[in-house]
């Protein structure tokens, strides 16, 4: 894994980070999370409608709250 300091007077420098990522990391930590999603439902629930069904509600909560705080914070 690679670390870099994000210097706050680079204005190039989240481009330079947005470049040592690509769509594998979203992908991997979405598997991630549906992984763990998975581990923590019930034994008489886990089966692929009810994990999505759970997934999908964590995700739309999220983005709720994003757009929540865009609202009340207007910085995106």
């Amino acid at each position: 894994m690679v670390f870099q300091p994000l210097d706050p007077g680079d204005k190039e420098s989240f481009d330079k980070m947005r470049e040592l990522f690509s769509p594998a990391q979203v992908d991997q930590s979405v598997r991630h999370a549906l992984q763990l999603c998975w581990m923590m439902l019930p034994q008489d629930k886990r089966n692929i409608d009810e994990l999505e069904r759970e997934f999908r509600r964590i995700v739309e909560r999220a983005l709720a709250n994003l757009r929540e705080d865009d609202q009340a914070f207007g910085d995106s």
